[in-house]
């Protein structure tokens, strides 16, 4: 007998398998392909206070072992997730996870308000990689202080778990980890896209209108388990590892290097059954190596 489930920041989980924000629509978009009650978890696209119309096409373009995105959070607004796609969750037997935008303290603190008084949801992921108007732009994940500011205004009125998503795209992703869990984290997710650009010579012009955009997939990999593990010495709380997850190996490798859960997140645009396939693998895995528990082997490598 074999036990997948997992505790993220008190929340029980039947596996260690999400999604990606922002790879997976709210679920409504990948439910005629994936049997939702088979994940342990649904992270839905970013949400914030008020619709966002998101950047300038063309904002995808494909790249050697991944993508690159500039959509700049599009989404419909705080009311129209909770009217529309909260409901939709409900009917499955899976945990909700709601990633969390914003360009403001109040931005993010409003949702985070609207977000406490429903009961089905069970954990926040805040997106950090957003920009600090305020601030001149400067993202609140690239700043420790501004970062841990945010992690305190956050916790003051969240009623969920709050999983601070770092972003990777720092000096040193420890020090960060250590600013947010300061600040009162529960839990943090790592690691969220690399910036990066591609010109199409022929056009000799940007490909992305935004001109540099997030890039992920599975050239990332290696940096983002070499970031997780940083993490994982760095802070003593539940970690939610992402970055180019393509199949069970990768996601075991997240968990021997200290995560708690995975999420799958470019995958799913070219296998939609990507997370089903990672699920099976992870039990397939432990029954051939006789583990019988994932915490048998989490943060096994030191």
């Amino acid at each position: 007998m074999i036990d997948t489930s997992i505790d993220l920041c008190g929340v029980k989980m039947k596996n260690p398998i999400t999604v990606a924000s922002g790879t997976f629509g709210s679920g409504i978009e990948y439910s005629d392909f994936v049997d939702l009650n088979r994940l342990g978890a649904v992270t839905t696209k970013g949400v914030a206070i008020t619709p966002w119309e998101g950047n300038a096409t063309p904002r995808v373009a494909e790249v050697y072992g991944g993508m690159l995105n500039a959509i700049g959070l599009q989404n419909p607004g705080i009311d129209t997730f909770v009217n529309r796609d909260l409901p939709f969750l409900e009917k499955y037997d899976t945990k909700v996870i709601v990633n969390v935008c914003g360009h403001s303290e109040e931005e993010y603190v409003s949702c985070v308000e609207k977000l406490a008084e429903c009961d089905n949801v069970d954990l926040l992921e805040i997106n950090v990689s957003c920009p600090n108007v305020k601030e001149g732009g400067i993202a609140f994940g690239t700043d420790p202080k501004c970062l841990n500011n945010i992690t305190k205004m956050i916790k003051a009125k969240a009623k969920q778990p709050a999983i601070m998503k770092l972003s990777p795209n720092v000096t040193d992703i420890a020090e960060m980890a250590r600013a947010a869990v300061d600040g009162g984290a529960d839990g943090l997710s790592l690691i969220n896209t690399l910036t990066g650009m591609k010109i199409d010579i022929n056009r000799r012009a940007f490909l992305l209108a935004n001109k540099t955009g997030g890039m992920s997939g599975p050239a990332i990999h290696p940096i983002a388990v070499r970031m997780v593990y940083q993490v994982a010495q760095a802070v003593d709380v539940p970690i939610l590892a992402m970055g180019g997850v393509t199949n069970a190996e990768d996601a075991i490798e997240f968990i021997m290097a200290g995560a708690t859960a995975v999420a799958v997140g470019t995958a799913n645009f070219a296998n939609p059954n990507t997370t089903i396939e990672v699920i099976e693998g992870i039990e397939q895995f432990m029954e051939a190596q006789g583990i019988k528990s994932l915490d048998e082997i989490r943060g096994c490598v030191k």
